[in-house]
């Protein structure tokens, strides 16, 4: 049975990942890898493709890929979805002018000790792949 209790929680959850996705989203339009990277855990894996190149990065590696791309003033963002059960969660975000690409992330994430974290992050750059 669904409650007041459990709808409020369910909301504050959703609004959670919201805040555990921000250092990610912030760091690309500043071009802080450092600031990107406190969003993910130590084991975080990153998988995708640009320009039809297959990438496969922890998190330290895709944190320097943010740095050396640099600031991304015109970045735009809209979170499509977030999906949570118990302390599991899925996102998907969607970017437009990431110095010039278009990409859907797609992120998992798991809140332990009180705090949500992204644990891996599959994407597509779509037309330059």
């Amino acid at each position: 049975m669904i409650t007041q209790t459990t709808e409020a929680e369910s909301f504050s959850d959703y609004q959670e990942v919201l805040k555990a996705l921000a250092p990610y989203i912030n760091g690309a339009r500043k071009g802080d890898g450092k600031l990107s990277r406190t969003a993910f855990f130590d084991h975080a894996h990153i998988v995708g493709s640009i320009a039809g190149e297959f990438e496969n990065n922890t998190a330290d590696e895709f944190s320097d890929a943010v740095t050396s791309l640099g600031e991304a003033p015109n970045i735009q963002h809209h979170v499509a979805w977030i999906d949570i059960s118990g302390p599991a969660a899925a996102a998907k975000v969607e970017f437009l002018d990431w110095k010039g690409f278009r990409f859907t992330d797609f992120f998992v994430l798991y809140k332990k000790d009180g705090q949500w974290k992204i644990s891996g992050k599959t994407y597509d750059s779509h037309s330059q792949n």
